[in-house]
């Protein structure tokens, strides 16, 4: 089951920054995830929240500079429209190499990635006014956590979606859910779920 490092190792360190990234390559998370914004001047950078002014978030193409030949992206398009002058599903497909995963709420977003980026895989998040079938053309569904139960991961997988769980930090549920099949799970906590499931034992 992949480790995905949601925000980077953000239990270790603060979130969506170059030493968290860094940590989460270093435990042997098989991707990092996080959030790109446009900034008040339009630069891409990596941030849960629209960047505040004064803030100092790292840039999309500083994590991408980081990771790349180390670890693999997932990049989520939190609000993408929320400034269309900034183009910034455009953009960041522009930056991104071809073994990258966008994932979204939106399913505009992803459309437009799939029509601009028809080989990159993208992860359609379902539960929140999107339903398992509305996420057709998606590599991948996520499920929250709370919401993913036996009979919804097993639907998907019928239907051919790879599915991923957010955000796994229990080793007890982690161990479940690799026994589901589930094909990842995204987790602050990847030192964690790197030993959990390579020992097949609770980790605290």
């Amino acid at each position: 089951m992949l480790v995905i490092a949601h925000r980077g190792a953000s239990e270790e360190l603060p979130e969506n920054t170059l030493p968290a990234f860094e940590r989460a390559i270093e435990v042997g998370a098989d991707f990092i995830e996080f959030d790109v914004h446009a900034d008040g001047h339009g630069e891409l950078v990596v941030t849960h929240d629209p960047p505040r002014r004064g803030a100092a978030p790292p840039t999309l193409e500083d994590v991408l500079d980081l990771a790349r030949g180390r670890i693999g992206v997932m990049v989520e398009l939190k609000s993408p429209y929320r400034y269309r002058r900034h183009g910034i599903v455009a953009r960041a497909l522009a930056l991104l190499d071809d073994d990258a995963v966008v994932v979204s709420f939106q399913r505009a977003a992803l459309e437009e990635v799939r029509s601009l980026r028809p080989g990159l895989r993208t992860v359609q998040h379902i539960g929140y006014g999107v339903s398992i079938r509305g996420a057709a053309g998606a590599w991948a569904v996520g499920f929250e956590n709370g919401r993913a139960t036996r009979r919804g991961i097993a639907r998907a997988q019928r239907l051919g979606f790879a599915t991923t769980v957010y955000t796994v930090n229990d080793p007890a549920r982690m161990l479940e859910l690799e026994a589901l099949g589930v094909t990842g799970i995204f987790t602050d906590r990847p030192a964690a779920a790197r030993q959990t499931l390579s020992a097949g034992t609770r980790y605290a």
